[in-house]
């Protein structure tokens, strides 16, 4: 990857930790629903005016069903059930789940149609990155049924994120960046708005958790989903699910720093792990097998 990619690649992996620790505050007074959709309809009020601008809405009608798979995908579910096990488990734990992406899109790249080139470096890397995860975790992390149901929210997380940007990647590559995010945000809000209506709360929250949710909005989704896209069509779709490798470095330390929650004794090596599996794993690849999206 070039200098700008690795600077889109750096600035990520820190804005993509910062969602747990905000999340974690919204849903004080928030329900999931309503963290979820106000994230979402922030980013798409900021987006849908400038892709009408640049005429890029309209061009996407026949990707209609990628878009909408996007939304649920990468929007609409995965934010949901990510503030849902926030409400039983500390936000470093979600953070560090999360690093589980890469190893679920490994299988799933050949289901979409997309090529990624896989060398024995790169799985390395993703290996390490996962024994770095299991590190991190630590002993007795997760306590009783409701602590489990949070785990549970996050495998599925995981699964959405690692078929999302294949979904770009097979489906939205050739697409203007701007139009088939901003389309996916308009999507998701609509799916989301029956659910958070039906949910909110009785009393206008504090400024904190408002905060928390504008930036979650216009930072954590608008802006990061841009690089997101940026990524994808530059390094290919697994190199940029390592980023979350990173996110449970910014949202442990967050989460430490912050809401005082406690890092196992074993996390000194997992960071360690995950730092070394980033490297291996967004390792240059032979220009013959580099990333390529069959038409589609």
């Amino acid at each position: 990857m070039n200098a700008r990619t690795w600077l889109v690649f750096v600035g990520l992996g820190v804005v993509w930790g910062l969602p747990y620790l905000l999340i974690k505050l919204a849903v004080r007074e928030l329900s999931p629903f309503d963290v979820a959709w106000g994230r979402i309809t922030l980013a798409a009020l900021l987006l849908a005016p400038l892709a009408w601008r640049r005429g890029t809405l309209g061009a996407l009608r026949t990707h209609r069903a990628a878009v909408c798979a996007f939304a649920l995908l990468e929007f609409a579910v995965p934010y949901s059930l990510i503030a849902l096990s926030e409400q039983w488990i500390p936000s470093s734990l979600a953070g560090i789940l999360i690093a589980a992406v890469p190893l679920m899109m490994v299988p799933a790249v050949r289901l979409f149609g997309v090529h990624e080139h896989f060398d024995r470096r790169r799985i390395t890397g993703l290996l390490l990155g996962i024994l770095g995860v299991i590190a991190l975790l630590g002993f007795g992390a997760v306590v009783g049924v409701r602590g489990w149901a949070g785990v549970a929210c996050m495998l599925v997380v995981t699964l959405c994120y690692a078929s999302g940007p294949l979904i770009v990647q097979r489906h939205l590559h050739e697409v203007d960046s701007l139009g088939a995010l901003a389309a996916s945000l308009i999507v998701a809000s609509a799916a989301l708005a029956i659910p958070a209506a039906l949910t909110l709360p009785r009393h206008v929250p504090d400024a904190l958790t408002l905060g928390s949710v504008t930036i979650l909005g216009l930072l954590c989704t608008a802006v990061s989903m841009l690089g997101m896209f940026y990524l994808i069509k530059r390094a290919g779709a697994a190199r940029t699910a390592v980023i979350t490798y990173m996110n449970p470095i910014v949202a442990t330390a967050l989460g430490m720093l912050v809401l005082h929650e406690r890092l196992g004794w074993s996390g000194p090596a997992g960071l360690v792990l995950i730092l070394a599996s980033v490297r291996l794993a967004t390792a240059e690849a032979p220009a013959a097998a580099l990333p390529a999206v069959e038409p589609g």
